[in-house]
């Protein structure tokens, strides 16, 4: 087939999604075709040895490439986030017709939604069949952001929002979706339920694979020989780190390794130094390749998000990365997340904001046999390698392109 792939986000980006499909579904012998823009996320500014410019052409692993200008930032400014999705919807809208000609099919990695403009346009063109990748939920990604608008205006954006993602669910052809809530979500706002499918997200593999403990790794996390459970990612409002810290402050006989950072690292930090948590200890960063060897060394990896409705129907890529790893889990978040690890017996779960509930699953975990954690560690793995990996999203998604194609 020829495939267009449109995604605001791309390699050499953290977007590692978009990236492996469209080269993924080159070495399956399709002929693909990439529109993105000029990489400069997470920072908000253009990359070392990129300019923007209006053809920005590349040939990666197989792919052909056409970059668009688009505003650059990623700050906390409603208005500066505004400018940089749209700026990309209109840019790519205007290379799309050209750029993707003759494709029998496209693909949108539909995070932000504005990058939905593109393929909308090549529909009404040309009639191409679409198929829409959710990653997060609109409107809410945006009204509950912190940078979003309040009053009249945020209610203006919801309404306006509400009624763009009807129009974009309802004129899809296919529509892959990251977790079994958000299906029903996205069928009760105007999917065709016979086009959506659920598909796990995927990790980076290149990244989170098993490694064997080392006495190296259990140094550069401080492993003291006792139940060792490590929280990895980001620490900002959505993810409740302080409740973790109670958590761990209540039990002994556990540690809690914090790598990472954010916004409420140092409020994490003075609640642990106020409890007295001497089992708390926080690493900061730590470069993406050294993060398998230390997930090998800790016992558990910490999922956890505050209850907001948004993550009831997605399933945080902390999971992927601790699964892909062959490691067990400890989660704390409403929705799918947690039935996935109570079906398929790869950690223990309990409700999100309740620290208490938190520290009895700490205390549980600290007791079970090594020999049992072994085995939840290779059933972890064998559920990502079953239905979360790479291999399993792509086939997928190429299933769905084919039929989107051919419908």
């Amino acid at each position: 087939m020829k495939i267009g792939v449109i995604s605001q986000w791309y390699a050499p980006e953290p977007a590692f999604i978009p990236s492996n499909l469209a080269v993924s579904l080159a070495a399956r012998g399709h002929e693909v075709r990439v529109l993105t823009g000029f990489p400069h996320y997470p920072a908000g500014s253009v990359y070392p040895g990129y300019r923007q410019r209006w053809r920005g052409r590349e040939d990666r692993d197989g792919v052909a490439l056409r970059r668009v200008p688009a505003f650059a930032s990623h700050d906390e400014s409603a208005l500066r986030r505004a400018a940089t999705y749209l700026s990309f919807a209109a840019t790519s809208a205007l290379a799309a017709p050209r750029f993707l000609a003759g494709v029998d099919v496209v693909y949108v990695y539909l995070t932000p939604a504005t990058a939905y403009a593109a393929a909308g346009l090549l529909r009404l063109l040309r009639r191409t069949p679409t198929v829409v990748h959710v990653q997060d939920l609109w409107p809410e990604s945006v009204t509950q952001a912190s940078f979003a608008p309040r009053g009249l205006a945020g209610r203006l954006v919801h309404r306006g929002l509400t009624a763009a993602m009807r129009h974009v669910y309802g004129s899809a052809a296919g529509i892959a979706v990251i977790a079994p809530s958000m299906r029903d979500i996205v069928v009760a706002r105007g999917a065709d339920p016979h086009r959506v499918r659920v598909v796990l997200n995927w990790t980076d593999e290149a990244l989170f694979h098993p490694v064997a403990t080392s006495p190296e790794a259990r140094r550069a996390i401080g492993h003291r020989n006792r139940c060792t459970i490590m929280y990895a990612g980001s620490m900002g409002p959505f993810q409740n780190v302080e409740d973790s810290v109670r958590a761990a402050a209540a039990v002994s006989d556990v540690d809690l390794v914090l790598i990472g950072s954010g916004t409420q690292e140092s409020a994490a930090q003075d609640l642990a130094a106020t409890l007295g948590a001497g089992n708390v200890r926080f690493l900061g960063r730590r470069e993406p390749h050294e993060m398998a060897a230390l997930y090998g060394a800790a016992d558990y990896q910490l999922v956890t998000l505050k209850d907001l409705p948004i993550f009831r129907g997605t399933i945080p890529s902390k999971l992927q990365a601790a699964l892909a790893a062959g490691s067990p889990v400890v989660v704390s978040v409403p929705g799918d997340c947690a039935d996935i690890v109570r079906r398929d017996r790869i950690g223990l779960a309990c409700p999100p904001e309740d620290w208490r509930a938190l520290a009895a699953q700490f205390r549980a975990a600290a007791t079970i046999p090594a020999a049992d954690r072994d085995a939840m560690a290779r059933r972890a793995r064998d559920a990502y390698q079953a239905r979360m990996s790479k291999r399993a999203g792509v086939d997928q998604l190429e299933d769905l392109l084919f039929e989107a194609g051919n419908g």
